[in-house]
């Protein structure tokens, strides 16, 4: 993100001597940082209110339910993780903190994995099969509640902010689809192979119990049921079907469904509601103050480069082409950054929804978009570097793919559910 921040800063003020533009330009930086600031505060009651909802999901064991209801998936992605072994509870506990939109609970339970999965690794320094495919569907950005988004979208004065929901869930399915393939797919393509194992390692292994992990077949519990899993597929693919039949009618009561879910579900598991809340609305608190410095950098820079003409001149070059294949070239820079840095992303969406509207096709597909993937070299970079992985084999290749099917995905699913 350094050297894209310096890029863009250059750039901006190439652009402004070409155009002179140097004192718009000026001026830009300087009124994007107040609108970031601004937004901030539009955004933060949102944001808490949101977050208040998820603690109380969160003290109501949604996430161990969330995570009982994928085991039987996970246990057959992963052949190569023994089913009782620490990784493989780890990374369940991850992606279900992932999918109900608790990211701040997903990456300890992530760095947990990554650490567990190196100790059964062939090599120390080399990603083994079982952590690019963690790291695919990691940086697919799986959610099933986007809140984050939907409280965006709310701050910015959208009509019916939950309509991105059934967007987000065709689009972050299709880019979760892609990841897992790639990495699959990859995976047996020689140069991605995997060197040989190191004695030490293939022997500690061997010593544990674990025999090959490469090829170790998942023992399935008896207990083990898909019927959880199917349950909410089916009602995810009931809201797509819902939204695409009845439009506004059925999405106006995503929102206060979706509200009123979260609260009898904590209040039927016995969770003290309110206090609970309170906690959450808390840590929404500190979270609205902590994206202010991220905001007032990206808008800042970007706000500089449209008053240097150069967003103009990216779009004309190249909107001719995308928009031929039916994307909008103004959503382009959102899904070149998305996978950089998620901070910047999400104050790119930001503008892009405030500058066009949040119910307009442009923040409708920003906002989508925002959702429906994840911040790939950030995470790459976190869970490799936290247990010394120098070659990371096909794992930015699988997470990319993700990204690029995520974008695409976002476009024709606002084209299909919502325009």
């Amino acid at each position: 993100m350094n050297v894209a921040f310096v890029l863009m800063v250059v750039c901006a003020a190439v652009f402004a001597a070409v155009n002179g533009q140097a004192d718009a330009v000026g001026m830009a930086a300087l009124n994007g940082a107040k609108s970031a600031v601004e937004l901030v505060l539009s955004l933060a009651g949102s944001i808490i209110f949101f977050l208040g909802l998820t603690s109380v999901v969160e003290a109501g064991g949604g996430l161990a339910l969330m995570a009982r209801a994928i085991r039987p998936l996970m246990v057959r992605l992963f052949p190569q993780v023994p089913h009782d072994h620490p990784a493989m509870g780890a990374m369940i506990m991850n992606l279900a903190a992932n999918a109900l939109g608790l990211g701040n609970a997903a990456t300890p339970f992530g760095l947990k994995a990554m650490a567990e999965l190196s100790k059964i690794a062939p090599r120390e320094d080399e990603a083994s099969d079982a952590m690019c495919l963690f790291l695919a569907i990691n940086t697919s950005g799986l959610a099933l509640l986007p809140t984050g988004i939907i409280a965006l979208r709310a701050g910015l004065g959208s009509e019916d902010p939950a309509a991105i929901l059934p967007t987000t869930l065709l689009a972050t399915g299709a880019s979760t689809l892609a990841g897992v393939t790639a990495a699959i797919v990859l995976r047996r393509m020689p140069w991605f192979a995997s060197r040989p194992p190191e004695p030490s390692t293939e022997q500690s292994a061997s010593s544990k119990g674990l025999g090959n992990p490469q090829v170790q077949e998942p023992r399935i519990q008896s207990e083990d049921s898909w019927l959880p899993l199917l349950m909410i597929v089916a009602v995810m693919i009931a809201l797509v079907v819902c939204v695409h039949l009845f439009g506004s009618r059925a999405s106006a009561w995503i929102l206060p469904g979706l509200i009123t879910a979260m609260v009898l579900f904590g209040a039927i598991r016995g969770v003290k509601v309110y206090e609970a809340f309170l906690k959450g609305a808390k840590e929404g608190l500190d979270l609205a103050l902590s994206i202010i410095p991220y905001l007032v950098a990206i808008l800042g820079v970007v706000s500089m480069l449209r008053a240097s003409g150069a967003v103009n001149a990216m779009v004309n070059s190249i909107g001719r082409v995308f928009t031929a294949i039916g994307f909008p070239a103004e959503v382009l820079p959102l899904a070149i950054l998305r996978p950089l840095t998620g901070s910047g992303a999400f104050a790119v969406t930001a503008e892009l929804t405030k500058t066009h509207g949040a119910d307009s096709a442009i923040g409708l597909i920003a906002t989508t978009m925002n959702g429906s993937t994840e911040t790939t070299f950030y995470v790459l970079a976190v869970y490799f570097g936290s247990v010394g992985i120098t070659r990371a084999r096909y794992a930015v290749a699988a997470g990319l793919s993700a990204d690029i099917v995520g974008a695409v995905a976002s476009v024709l699913a606002v084209q299909w559910l919502l325009l």
